[in-house]
């Protein structure tokens, strides 16, 4: 079966019941009044195995840069077995944030060599609103177990990041909001400002509206990108807070067909807390 890279909440619908469809809730939040386990655990898509950002998605504290470091392959290969996912199961990741999130796990999963992953469109915000069934059980799955082979080539530190925001075949992108962009707010990070020379492009701006979180046709993210600079760049490089967020606007380019891309893994989290790091203000880039 060939699955594209976003579903419809339709196609899942119809197959939920499919034995080769792991069903993944990557719900998280920033701010600390809301928890995804808790919103999981409250309801979510039948079948669907919870996936914590902070345990599951990252190593812990500490052990890379930034404050969402990469989990190790030891790690990831624990989460993914525990799931119960094997060499014949496709991940659909949602969440209730147009990809925010569940783009970490499609993104994961690829950087360690595994791409049978989507997003399902809308996520479990679309699959409510249509009174689509939710359930609280947790499911129980079977262990499983997939090969993985990392690609450290789709990633990129602090240092490369400082001489490609100054090389004119690359292109830096911010995915966070205007205002931290700007350094208007700066909520959790040690400075407030974006890296010099980058451009911003909150994820906002690939869904179709804030009623409406499903992505925009990929005709329409290909100008929205080619209007950043995506186009004539050699390498788009890819940042956010903590290098979650950022994943989605690579999720967005790979449904424009634009591949050329790496991501800041440490992100504003790393980089703002380094003082030697120079740092701009405003909304220019």
């Amino acid at each position: 079966m060939n699955i594209p890279p976003l579903v419809t909440t339709d196609w899942l619908a119809q197959h939920l019941n499919d034995e080769t469809i792991r069903i993944a809730d990557v719900r998280w939040y920033l701010r600390k009044d809301k928890n995804g386990s808790a919103e999981y655990l409250n309801g979510h898509i039948p079948g669907a195995i919870f996936f914590d950002l902070d345990r599951d998605l990252s190593a812990p504290p500490g052990q890379g840069p930034g404050r969402h470091p990469l989990p190790t392959i030891e790690q990831f290969g624990e989460v993914v077995a525990r799931a119960g996912i094997r060499a014949e199961t496709h991940v659909i990741a949602y969440d209730d944030s147009g990809g925010g999130t569940a783009a970490r796990l499609w993104w994961l999963l690829r950087y360690f060599g595994f791409a049978r992953v989507s997003l399902l469109d809308g996520g479990i915000t679309r699959w409510i609103a249509e009174g689509r069934a939710v359930q609280t059980e947790i499911p129980r799955v079977p262990r499983g177990g997939i090969e993985l082979t990392p690609h450290p080539d789709w990633v990129v530190d602090q240092a490369r990041v400082n001489d490609l925001r100054a090389d004119t075949r690359a292109l830096v992108l911010d995915a966070r909001l205007a205002e931290r962009y700007a350094g208007l707010i700066e909520p959790i990070d040690a400075r407030a400002g974006h890296i010099p020379g980058a451009r911003n492009a909150p994820l906002a701006g690939n869904l179709r509206g804030a009623d409406d979180l499903r992505f925009k046709p990929a005709t329409d993210l290909r100008a929205r990108f080619d209007a950043l600079g995506a186009g004539r760049a050699q390498t788009v490089v890819h940042y956010c807070g903590s290098g979650v967020n950022a994943c989605q606007n690579i999720f967005a380019m790979h449904l424009a067909g634009m591949e050329n891309v790496l991501l800041y893994a440490g992100s504003w989290s790393d980089w703002s807390r380094n003082p030697e790091c120079p740092l701009a203000v405003g909304e220019e880039p």
